[in-house]
């Protein structure tokens, strides 16, 4: 009996161990659930994410379709049936899909319509990673798989024996085309279906190839299959072929598509494809993404943590997509949706710079510059072709959300160290975009004459949103300046951007302390509800927009008063209770049902807006309860589960906040080389620059009750400052820490500790 009690102890012990010391193999890939925040409806979000079969930044992706076509929801976790496998660019369920079509297996009575073809799935026989999809369709009795490459992939479906085997090929509605070639065991097609901000000629067309020749071949539109035509334009056109199969027998299928010509569709599927069998293209996309994600390396942390991490690193890697494919000669060259041309260059497209100007582009900057100087050099082509910079491209501009954050992303590139590409030539669009009003709302900025002549835009002239449109202008304004110093602009220019960067004061109410809407005679708005969502703000109130000065914290403080006053309205945030007037709405939006859940007051991480305001507490001598609150975030609100976002995940900018807290450090404010400390998740994590250095970040006592920064080194040497530089970490860096369960009331508290504002840049 005691030999085994000893051996139960021991077995506990080591279990408890292996819980928290848990270290990533060589295949980081593995830990990745693509599943995770997929178990999401257009009234509450666990992330809206989808399971992304694709490389990272990939021009396709691919994703079994749950939700019917047009549905932005196309994959719910909740769902029990799948009507086909999808080609897909959607950004966002809100922003929809472009450029789609779908493949489907079906066996028995010839079923081609999207919900007669439909069958029964289980996540029990579903096997989901970046680099390869398996599930089994009960109705069909088939397994599918697919592995992807940037603009193909293969498909490899297990048959039962059957004398009616088919794969449905649907090209969706609103104008499609499409041809089968039985000769060659070979479907062509195109589908015009796109979400808005496209010229007329746009089209993605598609090239497949299946190993099996076929025995039956038809084309469809609508709901009526037609036997007698291979080739069909219609408002909705498909295709079936048809096979007999026997027991377990496997037919591939290899697909690519372009958005240039079918000519670029075959090139792209020789290229990319070439002889490789199934097993080949799978081996080669899971190496791509274990190089990808192995740029970072965590250990020391629960089973839990680590799959979040990788997980969320995965989603930030998948936006935005390469919307440019390389001709014969291996030379970028992309269809434009501005103009409709095919053009030179790079292109890239499926991203909200709103979203994700905070967090994903400046760890874009940091990990991988060299596909962030793609991304600017893509930036040029839009401005050259577009006139303006998206700040929501979808493929083409969308007319959604405020602010003009293309400046961030512009300006935080160049100062964190990327060259190489016309900075000039974005700099010059950064000006017009700042002074004029664009062709819509969401390009350029709206309300731009009142904002350069009253310092502030609006609340009474019809413009929603104009407390967030002011305070995002403001800082932008401040990202223009940094980089217009860089390039050694004229003073009065600089002058100028300094000046707006500081619009944001106009909208300080020194009553209550907040952010609140003015009028145009210069009275605020009245009555003034605080926890008021919409309005004046954009999808939050004034508690989560008052923290939006990501430029000027100091300043902000002296307006608030004092650094006791600053800190306690900080920590008021998590003291209300999460209360909300949802009037502006006529109903209560997913967000701010996933603020009130979450039971943390008034914070509302679900959405970007409050993300940052965490890390705020540095700016005044009290960096544990960042650490505290960060912590509590990252434990609280993420997990590597089909729920495990707290609402909209947003093109990987929620994953990247997570990334970067989970290494204990933050942009607060892009366009500066700072970073704002927070408190590494990990006993150990390593970063390998793409210069060949390394950042080493060591936590040895680190765990759930240890979470304070007692103390810590940088290269060998005490450091007490609540930031880091971003040059010092990318020349190699090692940090040291040690961590304590009672918080240091210390350690970075003087005001020569305290990251960068404005209002102190002695420059």
């Amino acid at each position: 009996m005691k030999k085994l009690a000893a051996f139960i102890f021991f077995s506990c012990l080591f279990n408890q161990l292996y819980s928290q010391n848990t270290s990533v193999s060589t295949n980081p890939v593995e830990w990745v659930n693509t599943l995770m925040g997929t178990d999401s409806k257009p009234s509450f979000s666990n992330g809206n994410t989808y399971p992304a079969i694709c490389l990272p930044w990939g021009m396709n992706f691919w994703v079994p379709q749950t939700g019917q076509m047009g549905d932005g929801w196309q994959y719910q976790y909740g769902a029990d049936k799948i009507a086909g496998f999808k080609q897909t660019h959607q950004p966002s369920p809100w922003m929809n899909d472009y450029g789609m079509f779908s493949i489907m297996p079906v066996t028995g009575h010839l079923h081609f319509t999207e919900e007669s073809r439909a069958s029964w799935f289980s996540h029990k026989a579903e096997t989901a990673s970046p680099y390869f999809y398996s599930v089994y369709l009960a109705d069909a009795d088939v397994t599918t798989e697919i592995v992807p490459t940037e603009r193909a992939a293969q498909f490899r479906f297990t048959y039962p024996a059957s004398d009616s085997s088919f794969i449905v090929i649907d090209a969706f509605n609103k104008g499609s085309y499409i041809k089968v070639i039985p000769e060659q065991h070979k479907i062509i097609g195109y589908t015009t279906r796109n979400s808005g901000s496209v010229p007329a000629n746009f089209k993605n067309y598609f090239v497949i190839y299946t190993d099996k020749p076929f025995t039956l071949a038809y084309t469809w539109h609508d709901t009526i299959l037609v036997k007698n035509a291979l080739e069909m334009t219609a408002g909705h056109a498909g295709a079936v072929i048809g096979f007999k199969t026997h027991k377990g027998e496997l037919v591939h299928a290899k697909v690519a598509s372009s958005f240039i010509s079918f000519e670029q569709a075959e090139l792209n599927l020789q290229t990319e494809l070439a002889a490789d069998s199934f097993e080949q293209t799978e081996q080669k996309a899971k190496k791509i993404w274990n190089q990808t994600l192995g740029r970072i390396t965590v250990e020391g942390g629960t089973e839990t943590d680590i799959r979040t991490f990788y997980s969320c690193l995965y989603r930030l890697l998948c936006f935005p997509q390469k919307h440019y494919e390389l001709d014969a000669n291996g030379n970028p060259v992309h269809y434009s949706p501005y103009n409709g041309q095919v053009l030179p260059g790079y292109l890239f497209a499926g991203t909200g710079f709103w979203d994700t100007f905070r967090a994903l582009y400046p760890f874009l900057n940091l990990v991988y510059p060299s596909v962030n100087k793609e991304m600017q050099m893509g930036l040029v082509n839009d401005y050259k072709e577009g006139g303006w910079l998206p700040e929501w491209s979808s493929p083409g501009y969308r007319n959604v959300m405020v602010g003009n954050n293309s400046a961030s992303v512009v300006s935080d590139a160049y100062i964190k160290g990327l060259r190489g590409y016309d900075v000039n030539l974005l700099y010059e669009a950064l000006l017009k975009d700042a002074n004029h009003e664009g062709p819509i709302k969401a390009v350029g900025r709206a309300g731009i004459a009142y904002y350069t002549t009253l310092g502030y835009v609006p609340y009474d002239v019809n413009l929603n949103e104009s407390a967030a449109r002011t305070l995002e202008y403001a800082y932008d304004d401040f990202t223009i300046y940094q980089l217009g110093k860089e390039l050694g602009r004229p003073k009065a220019e600089l002058d100028l951007y300094a000046k707006r960067s500081q619009n944001y004061r106009n909208l300080f109410d020194k009553q209550t302390l907040l952010m609140r809407g003015r009028n145009k005679d210069g009275s605020f708005q009245s009555p003034f509800n605080p926890f008021k969502w919409g309005d004046a703000f954009t999808e939050g109130n004034s508690w989560h927009y008052t923290w939006g000065v990501f430029h000027d914290i100091e300043g902000l403080k002296k307006l608030m008063g004092s650094n006791e006053i600053f800190v306690n309205m900080l920590d008021s945030v998590f003291k209300m209770p999460p209360v909300f007037d949802e009037s502006y709405y006529g109903e209560v939006i997913h967000e701010i049902r996933e603020m009130q859940v979450m039971n943390m007051g008034q914070y509302a991480h679900g959405n970007q807006p409050i993300q940052h305001m965490l890390y705020l507490y540095n700016y005044a001598g009290q960096p544990w309860k960042t650490q505290y609150w960060v912590r509590e975030s990252m434990k609280k609100l993420y997990k590597p589960t089909s729920d495990g976002y707290c609402g909209d995940e947003d093109n990987g900018q929620t994953s990247a906040w997570y990334v970067f807290s989970a290494l204990g450090f933050y942009p607060v404010c892009p366009g500066t080389e700072q970073y704002v400390l927070g408190a590494p998740l990990f006993k150990k994590a390593v970063i390998q620059f793409e210069n060949g250095k390394q950042l080493v970040i060591n936590a040895a006592n680190n765990s759930d009750k240890n979470l304070y920064v007692k103390h810590l080194d940088l290269n060998g040497k005490a450091y007490t400052k609540n930031w880091l530089n971003h040059f010092d970490l990318t020349r190699g860096a090692i940090l040291n820490y040690t961590m304590s369960s009672q918080p240091s009331r210390e350690r970075g508290t003087k005001v020569s500790d305290y990251p960068y504002s404005f209002s102190t840049d002695k420059k």
